[in-house]
Protein backbone atom coordinates (compact mmCIF):
# COMPACT_ATOMS: atom_id res chain seq x y z
CA UNK A 1 0.00 0.00 0.00
CA UNK A 2 0.90 3.55 -0.77
CA UNK A 3 2.32 5.25 2.08
CA UNK A 4 -0.49 7.83 3.27
CA UNK A 5 1.60 11.33 3.34
CA UNK A 6 -0.57 12.84 6.24
CA UNK A 7 -0.40 15.73 8.76
CA UNK A 8 -2.42 15.73 12.18
CA UNK A 9 -4.79 18.70 12.69
CA UNK A 10 -3.94 19.52 16.11
CA UNK A 11 -7.53 20.59 16.82
CA UNK A 12 -10.68 19.91 15.54
CA UNK A 13 -12.04 23.11 13.41
CA UNK A 14 -15.26 23.07 14.53
CA UNK A 15 -15.10 21.04 18.21
CA UNK A 16 -11.65 22.54 19.17
CA UNK A 17 -11.02 19.26 20.50
CA UNK A 18 -7.13 17.56 20.22
CA UNK A 19 -7.22 14.38 18.81
CA UNK A 20 -6.56 10.59 19.69
CA UNK A 21 -6.94 7.19 18.33
CA UNK A 22 -7.68 4.18 20.50
CA UNK A 23 -6.98 0.62 19.26
CA UNK A 24 -8.14 -2.08 21.36
CA UNK A 25 -9.17 -6.01 21.16
CA UNK A 26 -9.23 -8.62 22.99
CA UNK A 27 -6.37 -10.41 24.04
CA UNK A 28 -3.85 -11.97 21.45
CA UNK A 29 -6.49 -10.64 18.58
CA UNK A 30 -3.16 -9.04 16.86
CA UNK A 31 -2.95 -5.14 18.11
CA UNK A 32 0.91 -5.02 17.99
CA UNK A 33 1.10 -5.19 14.48
CA UNK A 34 -1.39 -3.03 12.75
CA UNK A 35 -0.34 -0.38 15.93
CA UNK A 36 2.99 0.29 14.71
CA UNK A 37 2.17 0.31 10.95
CA UNK A 38 -0.70 2.96 11.88
CA UNK A 39 2.07 5.07 14.39
CA UNK A 40 4.35 5.10 11.16
CA UNK A 41 1.41 6.08 8.89
CA UNK A 42 -0.15 8.78 11.22
CA UNK A 43 3.22 9.82 12.71
CA UNK A 44 2.04 8.79 16.36
CA UNK A 45 3.21 7.47 19.42
CA UNK A 46 1.89 4.83 21.26
CA UNK A 47 0.48 4.67 24.94
CA UNK A 48 0.46 1.24 26.18
CA UNK A 49 -3.60 1.11 28.03
CA UNK A 50 -1.92 -2.66 29.50
CA UNK A 51 -2.38 -3.07 33.05
CA UNK A 52 0.15 -5.76 33.62
CA UNK A 53 2.90 -4.38 30.99
CA UNK A 54 3.05 -1.48 33.37
CA UNK A 55 5.51 -3.96 34.93
CA UNK A 56 9.18 -4.53 34.66
CA UNK A 57 10.50 -8.27 34.87
CA UNK A 58 7.07 -9.53 33.42
CA UNK A 59 8.02 -9.59 30.02
CA UNK A 60 6.59 -13.34 28.57
CA UNK A 61 3.20 -13.26 30.90
CA UNK A 62 2.70 -10.36 29.10
CA UNK A 63 3.19 -10.77 26.00
CA UNK A 64 5.29 -7.24 25.90
CA UNK A 65 6.53 -6.01 22.69
CA UNK A 66 10.15 -5.72 22.45
CA UNK A 67 12.49 -3.21 21.27
CA UNK A 68 12.50 -4.94 17.98
CA UNK A 69 8.82 -5.16 17.42
CA UNK A 70 8.71 -1.32 18.36
CA UNK A 71 10.77 -0.57 14.95
CA UNK A 72 11.30 3.02 16.55
CA UNK A 73 7.98 3.84 17.47
CA UNK A 74 8.11 5.33 20.99
CA UNK A 75 5.95 3.72 23.74
CA UNK A 76 4.87 5.06 26.95
CA UNK A 77 3.96 3.04 30.18
CA UNK A 78 5.30 0.13 29.56
CA UNK A 79 8.53 -0.94 31.71
CA UNK A 80 7.74 1.97 34.22
CA UNK A 81 6.71 0.47 37.27
CA UNK A 82 8.40 -2.48 39.99
CA UNK A 83 6.11 -5.30 40.11
CA UNK A 84 5.97 -4.82 44.07
CA UNK A 85 4.10 -1.30 42.93
CA UNK A 86 0.79 -1.12 43.13
CA UNK A 87 -1.00 0.06 39.66
CA UNK A 88 -4.44 1.11 39.41
CA UNK A 89 -6.95 3.50 36.64
CA UNK A 90 -6.44 6.14 38.61
CA UNK A 91 -2.65 6.00 38.18
CA UNK A 92 -2.98 5.53 34.36
CA UNK A 93 -5.54 8.18 33.81
CA UNK A 94 -2.75 10.62 35.54
CA UNK A 95 0.09 9.15 33.75
CA UNK A 96 -1.46 8.69 29.92
CA UNK A 97 -2.39 12.13 30.28
CA UNK A 98 1.12 13.20 30.93
CA UNK A 99 2.42 11.65 28.18
CA UNK A 100 -0.28 12.46 25.59
CA UNK A 101 1.00 16.31 26.66
CA UNK A 102 4.64 14.83 25.55
CA UNK A 103 3.17 13.58 22.43
CA UNK A 104 1.12 16.54 21.33
CA UNK A 105 4.41 18.49 22.27
CA UNK A 106 6.03 16.58 19.65
CA UNK A 107 3.23 17.51 17.14
CA UNK A 108 2.69 13.88 16.92
CA UNK A 109 -0.62 11.97 17.84
CA UNK A 110 -0.91 9.56 20.94
CA UNK A 111 -2.50 6.20 19.66
CA UNK A 112 -3.49 4.17 22.98
CA UNK A 113 -3.17 0.78 22.44
CA UNK A 114 -4.19 -2.30 25.25
CA UNK A 115 -7.11 -4.32 25.80
CA UNK A 116 -8.32 -3.25 29.46
CA UNK A 117 -11.49 -1.19 27.96
CA UNK A 118 -11.78 0.04 31.60
CA UNK A 119 -8.34 1.91 31.35
CA UNK A 120 -9.17 3.33 28.17
CA UNK A 121 -12.58 4.72 29.22
CA UNK A 122 -11.24 6.50 31.59
CA UNK A 123 -8.88 8.38 29.81
CA UNK A 124 -11.30 8.55 27.14
CA UNK A 125 -13.84 10.76 28.79
CA UNK A 126 -11.68 12.05 31.74
CA UNK A 127 -13.79 9.90 34.25
CA UNK A 128 -13.84 11.26 37.71
CA UNK A 129 -13.32 8.78 40.61
CA UNK A 130 -14.07 9.36 44.01
CA UNK A 131 -11.43 8.60 46.25
CA UNK A 132 -11.76 7.88 49.87
CA UNK A 133 -8.95 7.56 52.53
CA UNK A 134 -8.12 4.40 54.41
CA UNK A 135 -11.65 3.78 56.19
CA UNK A 136 -12.18 0.92 59.34
CA UNK A 137 -14.49 -0.33 56.96
CA UNK A 138 -11.78 -1.26 54.35
CA UNK A 139 -9.61 -2.70 57.24
CA UNK A 140 -12.84 -5.00 58.35
CA UNK A 141 -13.65 -6.23 54.55
CA UNK A 142 -9.73 -7.05 54.43
CA UNK A 143 -9.82 -9.13 57.34
CA UNK A 144 -12.61 -10.57 56.14
CA UNK A 145 -10.60 -11.60 52.72
CA UNK A 146 -7.87 -13.20 55.19
CA UNK A 147 -10.04 -14.88 57.21
CA UNK A 148 -12.80 -16.53 54.44
CA UNK A 149 -11.12 -15.38 50.89
CA UNK A 150 -11.39 -13.96 47.62
CA UNK A 151 -14.90 -15.64 46.98
CA UNK A 152 -16.65 -15.66 49.72
CA UNK A 153 -15.67 -11.64 49.49
CA UNK A 154 -16.51 -11.43 46.20
CA UNK A 155 -20.13 -12.90 47.05
CA UNK A 156 -20.64 -9.53 48.92
CA UNK A 157 -21.15 -8.39 45.70
CA UNK A 158 -23.62 -10.32 44.74
CA UNK A 159 -26.92 -8.44 46.62
CA UNK A 160 -25.38 -4.57 46.31
CA UNK A 161 -24.10 -4.74 43.27
CA UNK A 162 -25.02 -7.33 40.91
CA UNK A 163 -23.35 -5.22 37.87
CA UNK A 164 -20.09 -5.49 39.60
CA UNK A 165 -20.69 -8.98 40.56
CA UNK A 166 -20.05 -9.72 37.26
CA UNK A 167 -17.76 -7.17 35.90
CA UNK A 168 -14.85 -7.87 38.35
CA UNK A 169 -13.34 -11.28 38.93
CA UNK A 170 -13.17 -12.63 42.48
CA UNK A 171 -9.31 -12.77 41.85
CA UNK A 172 -9.10 -8.57 41.90
CA UNK A 173 -9.13 -8.25 45.40
CA UNK A 174 -8.19 -4.71 45.36
CA UNK A 175 -11.26 -4.08 42.78
CA UNK A 176 -13.59 -6.05 44.88
CA UNK A 177 -13.05 -4.16 48.22
CA UNK A 178 -13.27 -0.71 46.82
CA UNK A 179 -16.75 -1.70 45.14
CA UNK A 180 -17.67 -3.07 48.19
CA UNK A 181 -16.49 0.00 50.39
CA UNK A 182 -17.99 2.47 47.47
CA UNK A 183 -21.22 0.80 48.47
CA UNK A 184 -21.06 1.46 52.16
CA UNK A 185 -19.57 5.34 51.84
CA UNK A 186 -21.59 6.25 48.97
CA UNK A 187 -25.09 4.29 49.23
CA UNK A 188 -25.18 3.33 45.59
CA UNK A 189 -23.20 1.23 43.74
CA UNK A 190 -20.41 1.87 41.87
CA UNK A 191 -21.40 0.67 38.95
CA UNK A 192 -24.04 3.01 38.49
CA UNK A 193 -21.15 5.45 39.19
CA UNK A 194 -19.61 4.22 36.55
CA UNK A 195 -22.35 4.23 33.92
CA UNK A 196 -22.96 7.92 35.07
CA UNK A 197 -19.54 9.08 33.96
CA UNK A 198 -19.75 6.76 31.09
CA UNK A 199 -22.65 9.35 29.60
CA UNK A 200 -19.83 12.50 29.98
CA UNK A 201 -18.64 13.72 26.70
CA UNK A 202 -15.50 13.10 25.53
CA UNK A 203 -12.64 15.93 25.72
CA UNK A 204 -11.12 14.87 22.46
CA UNK A 205 -11.50 13.76 18.90
CA UNK A 206 -10.90 10.54 18.37
CA UNK A 207 -11.73 7.36 16.49
CA UNK A 208 -12.18 4.17 18.77
CA UNK A 209 -10.89 0.88 16.84
CA UNK A 210 -11.86 -2.51 18.13
CA UNK A 211 -10.09 -5.46 15.93
CA UNK A 212 -11.61 -8.33 16.56
CA UNK A 213 -11.48 -12.32 14.65
CA UNK A 214 -13.24 -15.20 13.94
CA UNK A 215 -13.64 -16.47 17.92
CA UNK A 216 -12.69 -20.18 16.92
CA UNK A 217 -9.17 -18.43 15.41
CA UNK A 218 -9.08 -16.13 18.41
CA UNK A 219 -9.44 -18.78 20.73
CA UNK A 220 -6.76 -21.15 19.05
CA UNK A 221 -4.16 -18.23 18.53
CA UNK A 222 -4.92 -17.80 22.75
CA UNK A 223 -3.92 -21.69 23.24
CA UNK A 224 -1.28 -21.39 21.18
CA UNK A 225 0.53 -18.38 22.47
CA UNK A 226 0.09 -19.95 26.00
CA UNK A 227 2.10 -22.77 24.55
CA UNK A 228 4.63 -20.47 23.35
CA UNK A 229 4.81 -18.49 26.92
CA UNK A 230 5.17 -21.72 28.77
CA UNK A 231 8.48 -23.23 26.31
CA UNK A 232 10.17 -19.23 26.49
CA UNK A 233 10.09 -19.82 30.50
CA UNK A 234 6.57 -18.00 31.64
CA UNK A 235 7.21 -20.42 35.03
CA UNK A 236 10.63 -19.45 35.29
CA UNK A 237 9.47 -15.85 35.46
CA UNK A 238 6.75 -16.12 37.86
CA UNK A 239 9.12 -17.98 40.35
CA UNK A 240 11.66 -15.29 39.56
CA UNK A 241 9.49 -12.66 40.75
CA UNK A 242 8.02 -14.58 43.77
CA UNK A 243 12.17 -14.56 44.49
CA UNK A 244 12.06 -10.58 44.79
CA UNK A 245 9.43 -10.43 46.98
CA UNK A 246 6.14 -10.36 44.84
CA UNK A 247 3.23 -12.35 46.64
CA UNK A 248 -0.31 -13.42 45.11
CA UNK A 249 -2.12 -10.63 46.71
CA UNK A 250 -0.11 -7.91 44.96
CA UNK A 251 -1.70 -6.28 41.91
CA UNK A 252 1.45 -7.41 39.53
CA UNK A 253 0.23 -11.32 40.46
CA UNK A 254 -3.37 -10.64 39.38
CA UNK A 255 -2.85 -10.60 36.11
CA UNK A 256 -3.43 -13.49 33.99
CA UNK A 257 -0.67 -16.11 33.50
CA UNK A 258 0.84 -15.25 36.90
CA UNK A 259 -2.20 -15.79 39.26
CA UNK A 260 -2.31 -19.01 37.90
CA UNK A 261 1.46 -20.32 37.63
CA UNK A 262 1.34 -19.25 41.95
CA UNK A 263 -0.52 -22.25 42.56
CA UNK A 264 1.86 -24.76 40.65
CA UNK A 265 5.19 -23.37 42.05
CA UNK A 266 3.29 -23.81 45.31
CA UNK A 267 2.68 -27.63 44.65
CA UNK A 268 -0.92 -27.13 44.34
CA UNK A 269 -1.22 -28.19 41.35
CA UNK A 270 0.36 -30.06 38.09
CA UNK A 271 1.54 -27.93 35.15
CA UNK A 272 -1.01 -29.59 33.24
CA UNK A 273 -3.88 -28.34 35.05
CA UNK A 274 -2.27 -24.95 35.40
CA UNK A 275 -2.05 -24.74 31.46
CA UNK A 276 -5.82 -25.62 31.46
CA UNK A 277 -6.65 -23.41 33.82
CA UNK A 278 -4.66 -20.35 32.22
CA UNK A 279 -5.91 -21.33 28.95
CA UNK A 280 -9.48 -21.17 30.13
CA UNK A 281 -9.66 -18.26 32.20
CA UNK A 282 -7.74 -16.51 28.96
CA UNK A 283 -10.49 -17.20 26.74
CA UNK A 284 -13.06 -16.15 29.25
CA UNK A 285 -11.46 -13.42 29.51
CA UNK A 286 -11.32 -12.35 25.71
CA UNK A 287 -15.29 -12.79 26.05
CA UNK A 288 -15.24 -10.54 29.15
CA UNK A 289 -13.33 -7.96 27.15
CA UNK A 290 -15.69 -8.41 23.82
CA UNK A 291 -18.93 -8.09 25.72
CA UNK A 292 -17.19 -4.28 27.13
CA UNK A 293 -16.25 -3.37 24.25
CA UNK A 294 -19.55 -3.49 22.96
CA UNK A 295 -20.92 -1.39 25.31
CA UNK A 296 -18.98 1.24 24.28
CA UNK A 297 -19.98 4.92 22.65
CA UNK A 298 -18.99 5.19 19.30
CA UNK A 299 -17.06 2.58 18.27
CA UNK A 300 -15.30 1.55 15.12
CA UNK A 301 -15.32 -2.39 14.99
CA UNK A 302 -12.60 -4.01 12.39
CA UNK A 303 -13.12 -7.66 11.62
CA UNK A 304 -10.07 -9.07 10.65
CA UNK A 305 -11.61 -11.93 8.28
CA UNK A 306 -13.57 -9.05 6.41
CA UNK A 307 -10.16 -7.89 5.04
CA UNK A 308 -7.47 -9.57 2.69
CA UNK A 309 -4.44 -8.16 4.28
CA UNK A 310 -3.21 -5.62 6.98
CA UNK A 311 -2.84 -3.22 4.13
CA UNK A 312 -6.68 -3.76 3.87
CA UNK A 313 -6.70 -2.73 7.09
CA UNK A 314 -4.59 0.18 7.69
CA UNK A 315 -6.46 1.92 4.80
CA UNK A 316 -9.51 1.36 6.03
CA UNK A 317 -8.27 2.90 9.44
CA UNK A 318 -6.73 5.85 7.45
CA UNK A 319 -9.96 6.52 5.68
CA UNK A 320 -11.75 6.67 9.01
CA UNK A 321 -9.08 9.05 10.68
CA UNK A 322 -9.55 11.34 7.87
CA UNK A 323 -13.60 11.24 7.87
CA UNK A 324 -13.58 12.24 11.61
CA UNK A 325 -10.73 14.98 10.71
CA UNK A 326 -8.51 13.62 12.95
CA UNK A 327 -5.49 13.56 10.17
CA UNK A 328 -5.74 15.29 6.36
CA UNK A 329 -4.35 12.90 3.82
CA UNK A 330 -2.50 14.61 0.90
CA UNK A 331 -2.87 11.68 -1.42
CA UNK A 332 -5.26 9.32 -2.69
CA UNK A 333 -4.65 6.23 -0.33
CA UNK A 334 -4.05 2.88 -2.68
CA UNK A 335 -3.73 -1.06 -2.08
Amino acid sequence: MEQLYSQIITKNHISGKRPIIILTGPTAVGKTEISIRLAKAVNGEIISADSMQVYKFMDIGTAKISSKEMQGIEHYLIDVLNPTQDFNVVMFQRMAKHAMEQIYAKGKIPIIVGGTGFYIQALLYDTIFEETQESPYRSELTQYYEQYGAHMLHEKLKKIDPISYEQIHENNIKRVIRALEFYHDAGYPISRHNIEQRHRESPYNFVYFVLNDDRKLLYDRIEKRIDAMIKDGLVEEVANLLSMGCTRDMVSMQGLGYKEIIPYLNGECTLEETVYILKRDTRHYAKRQLTWFRREKEITWIDKPSFSSVEGMLQFMLLQLIEKQIIIGDRNITE
